[in-house]
């Protein structure tokens, strides 16, 4: 395609050029040039072409940044005026496939997509520009580095998952990095997370990069990506509230944390003044805490609980008419318990203040 593109571009220029110019590839080969029959040759190995030389009658003059010199500009001659058409046909060729890439670039568009740059209805007219399944299943996973460290955890997705044209592994910013995977038709969650699980492995385990991964759910056309991007995105930050201890957080899986997170502060903070009308919930020591966690883990299941904490049954007894005491609750009663449950992860939801997308 970029053949195509300098040579078009080659073709209109030639006119104001009086020398032969053209442009070759990283392995010398010419594939541009106005001098059709030059087309297909290749200049000799032993050949100099730095960012800016003169060899064989030649001028050369690389596109596109030192470290990443994929085409290079060349000019018949080596005097002032061939290094200056060299210098100027540089600049346009550069400027030229910046445009191209940006407005054929696969990857490109689909981070417009997920970060919402596009127009839905400009989605499926540049997916048939770019000859773009649109109708397959996708999911996109996030993967958030906890440390800044030189390990490239964009390099290291990339290199998981190397076939371009299904899966694409997009910089959201220093953090974060978003994987949008093409999946099989009615994947299950499980799936998804084992998938995450070997990243986190490879990262975290091969590179010692500590990471995170939110999952949004999995959608079945373009337009959708972005609320599947929201959703991970959402994902790691309910996590990062009520599920801190874990690496992998599924969006699917948030259950009524993903409601709670939702419900505007305001709201959050009458519910808890209504709940707790006989005293704060900050009155309750660790111990009670503990007690309580204990509790829930435990199905509400006084003997097995008193068990778990090596203490009498009286002793978790008397505990549970404390908070009974404090709170107004008794946690034996199913709907009391219940109630407790959701004040606690509003309060924590409170206190931690997430960012919202």
């Amino acid at each position: 395609m970029a053949n195509r593109l300098f040579q078009g571009v080659i073709h209109q220029m030639k006119d104001a050029v009086d020398r032969v110019f053209g442009v070759m590839d990283e392995n010398y080969n010419i594939i541009a040039c106005s001098e059709l029959g030059k087309i297909g040759e290749t200049l000799p190995e032993n050949s100099f072409i730095g960012e800016n030389s003169e060899e064989n009658g030649y001028t050369y003059k690389a596109i596109g940044e030192k470290q990443n010199i994929t085409y290079t500009v060349f000019v018949e001659g080596n005097d002032v005026l061939a290094m200056k058409y060299a210098d100027i046909l540089a600049i346009s060729f550069a400027n030229i496939k910046f445009y191209y890439d940006e407005k054929y670039d696969r990857a490109n568009f689909i981070k417009n997509i997920i970060l919402d740059n596009i127009l839905p209805g400009d989605i499926y007219i540049k997916a048939r520009e770019l000859y773009f399944n649109s109708d397959v299943s996708r999911t996109v996973v996030i993967v958030r580095s906890l440390e800044n460290t030189d390990v490239s955890v964009y390099d290291v997705v990339q290199n998981l998952f190397p076939d371009k044209s299904k899966d694409f592994v997009i910089n959201i910013n220093e953090s974060d990095i978003a994987l949008v995977k093409e999946t099989a038709q009615g994947i299950d969650s499980k799936t998804i997370e084992k998938l995450a699980a070997t990243i986190a492995d490879t990262v975290s385990g091969e590179f010692y990069t500590p990471v995170v991964i939110g999952i949004g759910t999995t959608v079945n056309n373009l337009k959708d990506l972005a609320r599947s991007f929201k959703e991970a995105q959402a994902a790691l930050e309910v996590g990062k509230v009520f599920d801190t201890e874990k690496t992998i957080v599924s969006y699917d899986n948030l259950g009524i944390a993903r409601l709670i997170y939702q419900l505007p502060t305001t709201l959050c903070e009458t519910f808890l003044k209504e709940v707790f009308k006989r005293g704060s919930i900050e009155n309750l020591d660790q111990e009670t805490f503990f007690t309580i966690q204990r509790f829930f883990e435990n199905n509400l299941n006084v003997s097995e609980t008193s068990r778990k904490l090596f203490v009498h049954r009286n002793t978790l007894v008397y505990r549970l008419e404390k908070i009974k005491k404090i709170t107004g609750l008794d946690l034996r009663e199913f709907d009391h318990a219940i109630i407790f449950k959701i004040a606690l992860m509003v309060n924590k939801y409170l206190k931690s203040n997430p960012v919202k997308y």
